[in-house]
Protein backbone atom coordinates (compact mmCIF):
# COMPACT_ATOMS: atom_id res chain seq x y z
CA UNK A 1 0.00 0.00 0.00
CA UNK A 2 1.62 3.34 -1.16
CA UNK A 3 1.28 5.92 2.15
CA UNK A 4 1.19 9.42 1.98
CA UNK A 5 2.55 11.15 5.65
CA UNK A 6 0.94 14.60 5.79
CA UNK A 7 2.80 16.18 8.74
CA UNK A 8 5.54 13.39 8.89
CA UNK A 9 8.16 15.49 11.37
CA UNK A 10 11.32 12.96 11.42
CA UNK A 11 8.81 9.85 10.66
CA UNK A 12 7.41 7.94 13.76
CA UNK A 13 3.85 8.05 12.25
CA UNK A 14 5.35 6.57 9.06
CA UNK A 15 7.82 4.70 10.06
CA UNK A 16 5.37 2.19 11.64
CA UNK A 17 3.84 1.99 8.70
CA UNK A 18 6.76 0.65 6.53
CA UNK A 19 7.72 -1.72 9.62
CA UNK A 20 4.29 -2.85 8.67
CA UNK A 21 5.40 -3.61 5.33
CA UNK A 22 3.60 -0.22 3.65
CA UNK A 23 5.09 2.00 0.97
CA UNK A 24 5.73 5.84 2.30
CA UNK A 25 5.92 7.70 -0.99
CA UNK A 26 5.93 11.03 0.22
CA UNK A 27 6.83 13.12 3.68
CA UNK A 28 5.16 16.63 4.19
CA UNK A 29 6.55 18.72 6.46
CA UNK A 30 7.67 22.60 7.37
CA UNK A 31 10.42 21.50 9.12
CA UNK A 32 14.07 20.65 6.54
CA UNK A 33 16.28 19.05 9.17
CA UNK A 34 13.36 16.63 10.21
CA UNK A 35 12.67 15.93 6.67
CA UNK A 36 16.29 15.14 6.17
CA UNK A 37 16.02 12.88 8.85
CA UNK A 38 12.59 11.12 7.06
CA UNK A 39 14.55 10.68 3.79
CA UNK A 40 17.47 9.29 5.98
CA UNK A 41 15.17 6.49 7.68
CA UNK A 42 12.43 5.85 4.93
CA UNK A 43 13.67 3.82 1.68
CA UNK A 44 12.81 5.35 -1.49
CA UNK A 45 10.57 8.09 0.56
CA UNK A 46 10.56 11.58 -0.73
CA UNK A 47 10.57 14.53 1.84
CA UNK A 48 8.56 17.52 0.81
CA UNK A 49 7.97 21.45 2.59
CA UNK A 50 5.09 23.03 1.10
CA UNK A 51 2.19 25.39 3.53
CA UNK A 52 -0.56 22.73 3.65
CA UNK A 53 -2.57 26.26 3.93
CA UNK A 54 -1.99 26.91 0.32
CA UNK A 55 -4.96 26.28 -1.97
CA UNK A 56 -3.17 24.44 -4.30
CA UNK A 57 -0.67 22.04 -2.30
CA UNK A 58 -2.24 19.03 -4.08
CA UNK A 59 -1.07 20.23 -6.88
CA UNK A 60 2.51 20.06 -5.53
CA UNK A 61 1.53 16.79 -4.41
CA UNK A 62 0.73 14.85 -7.65
CA UNK A 63 3.62 16.25 -8.88
CA UNK A 64 6.52 14.65 -6.80
CA UNK A 65 4.03 11.45 -6.82
CA UNK A 66 3.45 11.30 -10.45
CA UNK A 67 1.34 8.31 -11.73
CA UNK A 68 1.84 6.13 -8.30
CA UNK A 69 -1.25 5.50 -6.55
CA UNK A 70 -2.51 6.70 -3.42
CA UNK A 71 -3.96 4.38 -0.79
CA UNK A 72 -3.31 5.37 2.58
CA UNK A 73 -3.37 9.30 3.77
CA UNK A 74 -2.22 9.71 6.95
CA UNK A 75 -1.33 12.71 9.44
CA UNK A 76 -0.81 13.82 12.78
CA UNK A 77 -1.66 17.82 12.37
CA UNK A 78 0.52 19.73 14.68
CA UNK A 79 -1.31 19.49 18.55
CA UNK A 80 -0.12 22.78 19.83
CA UNK A 81 -3.57 24.53 19.74
CA UNK A 82 -4.97 21.39 21.29
CA UNK A 83 -2.16 19.89 23.52
CA UNK A 84 -2.25 20.14 27.14
CA UNK A 85 1.08 21.49 27.75
CA UNK A 86 0.55 23.93 24.17
CA UNK A 87 -0.95 27.53 23.86
CA UNK A 88 -4.57 25.96 23.74
CA UNK A 89 -5.40 29.22 21.70
CA UNK A 90 -8.58 28.52 19.55
CA UNK A 91 -7.32 31.04 16.69
CA UNK A 92 -4.10 29.09 16.56
CA UNK A 93 -3.86 29.06 12.70
CA UNK A 94 -2.67 26.07 12.98
CA UNK A 95 -5.63 24.09 14.67
CA UNK A 96 -6.45 24.64 10.70
CA UNK A 97 -4.09 22.75 9.83
CA UNK A 98 -6.17 19.43 9.60
CA UNK A 99 -8.14 20.23 6.41
CA UNK A 100 -5.35 19.32 4.74
CA UNK A 101 -5.76 15.72 5.43
CA UNK A 102 -9.55 15.83 3.90
CA UNK A 103 -8.56 17.64 1.25
CA UNK A 104 -5.92 15.13 0.11
CA UNK A 105 -8.20 12.49 0.65
CA UNK A 106 -11.14 14.26 -1.39
CA UNK A 107 -8.72 14.38 -4.45
CA UNK A 108 -7.06 10.79 -4.25
CA UNK A 109 -10.15 8.71 -2.40
CA UNK A 110 -7.60 6.40 -0.39
CA UNK A 111 -8.22 3.13 0.63
CA UNK A 112 -7.98 4.32 4.40
CA UNK A 113 -7.43 8.01 6.24
CA UNK A 114 -6.03 7.80 9.31
CA UNK A 115 -5.48 11.51 11.88
CA UNK A 116 -3.87 10.59 15.16
CA UNK A 117 -3.60 13.38 17.76
CA UNK A 118 -3.58 14.54 21.08
CA UNK A 119 -6.36 12.68 23.57
CA UNK A 120 -7.05 16.62 24.46
CA UNK A 121 -8.90 17.43 21.23
CA UNK A 122 -11.82 15.52 22.69
CA UNK A 123 -12.25 17.94 25.33
CA UNK A 124 -10.83 21.57 24.85
CA UNK A 125 -12.94 23.95 24.34
CA UNK A 126 -15.76 22.07 24.86
CA UNK A 127 -14.66 19.78 22.14
CA UNK A 128 -15.06 22.05 19.44
CA UNK A 129 -11.98 21.02 17.22
CA UNK A 130 -12.62 17.35 17.33
CA UNK A 131 -16.05 18.06 16.07
CA UNK A 132 -15.03 19.54 13.72
CA UNK A 133 -12.59 16.73 12.50
CA UNK A 134 -15.34 14.34 12.54
CA UNK A 135 -17.75 16.79 10.92
CA UNK A 136 -15.44 16.53 7.77
CA UNK A 137 -15.12 12.91 8.57
CA UNK A 138 -19.50 13.24 8.00
CA UNK A 139 -18.68 14.87 4.69
CA UNK A 140 -17.00 12.15 3.20
CA UNK A 141 -19.74 9.93 2.38
CA UNK A 142 -17.81 7.01 1.07
CA UNK A 143 -16.28 6.50 4.60
CA UNK A 144 -16.76 4.42 7.61
CA UNK A 145 -14.89 5.81 10.42
CA UNK A 146 -14.62 5.61 14.20
CA UNK A 147 -11.86 7.11 16.78
CA UNK A 148 -10.47 5.63 19.80
CA UNK A 149 -7.85 6.82 22.72
CA UNK A 150 -4.82 3.95 22.63
CA UNK A 151 -2.26 3.60 25.45
CA UNK A 152 1.15 2.87 24.00
CA UNK A 153 2.56 0.45 26.66
CA UNK A 154 -0.52 -1.60 25.50
CA UNK A 155 1.32 -2.34 22.08
CA UNK A 156 4.81 -2.77 23.89
CA UNK A 157 6.28 1.22 23.58
CA UNK A 158 7.77 1.49 26.99
CA UNK A 159 5.98 4.64 27.85
CA UNK A 160 3.23 6.36 28.94
CA UNK A 161 1.66 8.31 25.83
CA UNK A 162 -1.45 8.52 25.15
CA UNK A 163 -3.23 8.81 21.56
CA UNK A 164 -6.21 9.52 19.72
CA UNK A 165 -6.84 7.77 16.04
CA UNK A 166 -9.08 8.31 14.39
CA UNK A 167 -9.28 6.36 11.26
CA UNK A 168 -11.87 6.04 7.73
CA UNK A 169 -12.27 3.17 5.79
CA UNK A 170 -13.64 2.79 2.44
CA UNK A 171 -17.13 1.60 3.41
CA UNK A 172 -16.72 -1.27 0.79
CA UNK A 173 -13.88 -2.45 2.58
CA UNK A 174 -15.46 -3.00 5.92
CA UNK A 175 -15.94 -1.57 9.30
CA UNK A 176 -12.73 0.08 11.73
CA UNK A 177 -11.77 -1.39 14.24
CA UNK A 178 -8.64 -0.94 16.29
CA UNK A 179 -5.56 -3.50 17.26
CA UNK A 180 -6.34 -4.78 20.59
CA UNK A 181 -3.26 -4.62 23.64
CA UNK A 182 -0.34 -7.16 23.22
CA UNK A 183 0.67 -6.53 26.71
CA UNK A 184 -1.42 -6.82 30.21
CA UNK A 185 -0.12 -3.85 32.93
CA UNK A 186 2.40 -6.67 34.32
CA UNK A 187 4.06 -7.63 30.57
CA UNK A 188 5.05 -3.16 30.75
CA UNK A 189 8.21 -2.94 28.92
CA UNK A 190 10.06 -1.29 32.13
CA UNK A 191 12.74 2.15 31.63
CA UNK A 192 15.53 -0.50 32.57
CA UNK A 193 14.67 -3.16 29.94
CA UNK A 194 14.36 -0.26 27.21
CA UNK A 195 17.54 1.59 27.91
CA UNK A 196 19.77 -0.16 30.55
CA UNK A 197 22.04 -1.90 27.91
CA UNK A 198 23.01 1.29 26.65
CA UNK A 199 26.68 2.72 27.39
CA UNK A 200 26.27 4.69 30.75
CA UNK A 201 28.31 7.53 29.75
CA UNK A 202 29.97 8.49 32.93
CA UNK A 203 33.16 10.22 31.71
CA UNK A 204 31.51 12.26 29.42
CA UNK A 205 33.25 10.98 26.23
CA UNK A 206 32.85 13.73 23.02
CA UNK A 207 31.15 11.47 21.02
CA UNK A 208 27.70 9.97 20.11
CA UNK A 209 28.57 6.82 18.27
CA UNK A 210 29.56 3.73 20.21
CA UNK A 211 29.96 -0.12 20.05
CA UNK A 212 27.72 -2.18 22.29
CA UNK A 213 29.37 -3.07 25.32
CA UNK A 214 27.52 -5.33 26.69
CA UNK A 215 24.98 -8.07 25.51
CA UNK A 216 20.87 -6.99 25.48
CA UNK A 217 19.41 -8.62 28.82
CA UNK A 218 15.85 -8.26 27.63
CA UNK A 219 13.68 -8.90 23.78
CA UNK A 220 13.00 -5.20 23.89
CA UNK A 221 16.42 -4.30 23.89
CA UNK A 222 17.52 -6.77 20.80
CA UNK A 223 14.53 -6.17 19.13
CA UNK A 224 15.58 -1.96 18.93
CA UNK A 225 19.16 -3.65 18.28
CA UNK A 226 18.59 -5.17 14.90
CA UNK A 227 19.87 -3.82 11.45
CA UNK A 228 22.26 -1.67 13.77
CA UNK A 229 25.90 -2.42 14.31
CA UNK A 230 26.74 0.46 16.38
CA UNK A 231 24.31 3.10 18.60
CA UNK A 232 24.10 6.09 17.41
CA UNK A 233 22.77 9.97 18.76
CA UNK A 234 24.45 8.83 22.12
CA UNK A 235 25.50 12.65 23.19
CA UNK A 236 25.68 13.28 26.59
CA UNK A 237 24.77 16.43 28.06
CA UNK A 238 27.17 17.59 30.77
CA UNK A 239 25.73 18.82 33.94
CA UNK A 240 27.25 21.32 36.59
CA UNK A 241 28.33 19.91 39.45
CA UNK A 242 25.58 21.66 41.71
CA UNK A 243 23.06 19.80 39.14
CA UNK A 244 25.08 16.46 39.37
CA UNK A 245 24.65 16.98 43.44
CA UNK A 246 20.81 17.67 43.11
CA UNK A 247 19.86 14.65 40.70
CA UNK A 248 22.13 12.55 42.75
CA UNK A 249 19.46 12.92 45.80
CA UNK A 250 16.80 11.86 43.88
CA UNK A 251 15.42 8.30 44.12
CA UNK A 252 14.78 5.36 41.48
CA UNK A 253 11.09 6.82 40.31
CA UNK A 254 11.43 10.15 42.55
CA UNK A 255 10.82 13.62 42.29
CA UNK A 256 11.75 17.02 43.21
CA UNK A 257 9.00 16.06 46.29
CA UNK A 258 11.97 13.76 47.80
CA UNK A 259 14.59 16.95 48.01
CA UNK A 260 15.64 17.93 50.87
CA UNK A 261 14.17 21.32 52.20
CA UNK A 262 15.46 24.61 50.49
CA UNK A 263 17.82 21.91 47.32
CA UNK A 264 16.01 22.49 44.02
CA UNK A 265 12.85 24.92 45.06
CA UNK A 266 14.10 26.24 41.73
CA UNK A 267 12.07 23.90 39.91
CA UNK A 268 8.75 22.83 41.81
CA UNK A 269 5.99 21.34 39.44
CA UNK A 270 5.22 17.82 39.13
CA UNK A 271 7.73 16.83 36.53
CA UNK A 272 10.22 18.91 38.16
CA UNK A 273 13.55 16.31 39.16
CA UNK A 274 12.01 13.42 37.72
CA UNK A 275 13.93 10.55 37.70
CA UNK A 276 12.66 7.79 35.70
CA UNK A 277 11.42 4.43 37.48
CA UNK A 278 13.31 1.61 36.19
CA UNK A 279 10.60 -0.61 36.99
CA UNK A 280 7.68 0.79 34.95
CA UNK A 281 7.37 2.63 31.59
CA UNK A 282 9.07 6.14 31.42
CA UNK A 283 7.19 9.35 31.71
CA UNK A 284 5.90 10.58 28.46
CA UNK A 285 9.08 12.31 26.55
CA UNK A 286 8.37 15.85 25.17
CA UNK A 287 10.48 18.05 23.09
CA UNK A 288 12.81 19.01 25.59
CA UNK A 289 15.53 17.09 28.30
CA UNK A 290 15.75 19.72 31.18
CA UNK A 291 12.83 17.60 33.70
CA UNK A 292 14.00 14.18 33.45
CA UNK A 293 16.65 11.94 34.47
CA UNK A 294 17.69 8.94 33.88
CA UNK A 295 16.63 6.29 36.73
CA UNK A 296 20.54 5.70 37.81
CA UNK A 297 22.98 7.91 36.46
CA UNK A 298 22.95 11.36 37.34
CA UNK A 299 21.98 13.36 33.94
CA UNK A 300 19.08 13.59 31.32
CA UNK A 301 18.47 10.80 28.80
CA UNK A 302 20.50 11.38 25.36
CA UNK A 303 18.60 11.66 22.11
CA UNK A 304 19.11 7.61 21.99
CA UNK A 305 17.85 7.09 25.31
CA UNK A 306 14.68 9.01 24.48
CA UNK A 307 14.62 6.92 21.00
CA UNK A 308 14.27 4.04 22.73
CA UNK A 309 11.98 5.08 25.24
CA UNK A 310 9.52 6.37 22.10
CA UNK A 311 10.36 2.72 20.15
CA UNK A 312 12.63 4.20 17.36
CA UNK A 313 15.13 1.17 16.70
CA UNK A 314 18.76 1.78 17.05
CA UNK A 315 19.00 1.79 12.77
CA UNK A 316 16.81 4.79 12.76
CA UNK A 317 19.24 7.67 12.89
CA UNK A 318 18.51 11.36 13.74
CA UNK A 319 19.85 14.24 11.87
CA UNK A 320 20.61 18.22 12.81
CA UNK A 321 21.48 19.74 15.86
CA UNK A 322 21.25 17.55 19.38
CA UNK A 323 18.77 20.10 20.39
CA UNK A 324 16.44 19.80 17.15
CA UNK A 325 17.09 15.60 17.26
CA UNK A 326 15.18 16.01 20.90
CA UNK A 327 12.58 17.69 19.39
CA UNK A 328 11.82 15.32 16.39
CA UNK A 329 12.13 12.51 19.08
CA UNK A 330 9.53 14.26 21.31
CA UNK A 331 7.09 15.47 18.69
CA UNK A 332 7.10 11.81 16.84
CA UNK A 333 4.24 9.16 17.57
CA UNK A 334 6.06 6.27 18.97
CA UNK A 335 6.30 3.37 15.60
CA UNK A 336 4.95 0.48 17.29
CA UNK A 337 2.07 2.20 18.22
CA UNK A 338 1.28 3.22 14.81
CA UNK A 339 2.75 -0.36 13.42
CA UNK A 340 0.08 -1.70 15.36
CA UNK A 341 -2.50 0.60 13.97
CA UNK A 342 -1.25 -0.14 10.70
CA UNK A 343 -1.36 -3.80 11.04
CA UNK A 344 -5.33 -3.44 11.85
CA UNK A 345 -5.87 -1.00 8.92
CA UNK A 346 -4.16 -3.41 6.37
CA UNK A 347 -6.30 -6.43 7.46
CA UNK A 348 -9.46 -4.83 6.84
CA UNK A 349 -7.90 -3.95 3.36
CA UNK A 350 -6.43 -7.00 2.57
CA UNK A 351 -9.42 -9.12 4.00
CA UNK A 352 -11.32 -7.83 1.34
Amino acid sequence: MNVIDLFCGCGGLSYGYQEAGCNIILGIDNNETALKTFERNHLGSKGLNIDLLREDFVDEIKKNIGEQQVDIVIGGPPCQGFSLTGSRNPDDIRNKLYKAVFITAKYFKPKAIMIENVPGIQRLYGGKFYRLIIDEFNKLEDYNFDSKILYAPDYGVPQIRKRIFIVGIKKDLGEVSFPKPKLKEDQYISTKDAIGDLPSLENEPDQEDFNYEIKPFSEYQKLMREGSKMIHNHLVTKHTQAVKDIISLVPDGGNFKDLPKGVGDNRKFNEAWRRYDSTKPSRTIDTGHRNHFHYKYNRVPTVRENARLQSFPDKFIFLGSKTEQYRQVGNAVPPLLSKSVAEEILKIINKK
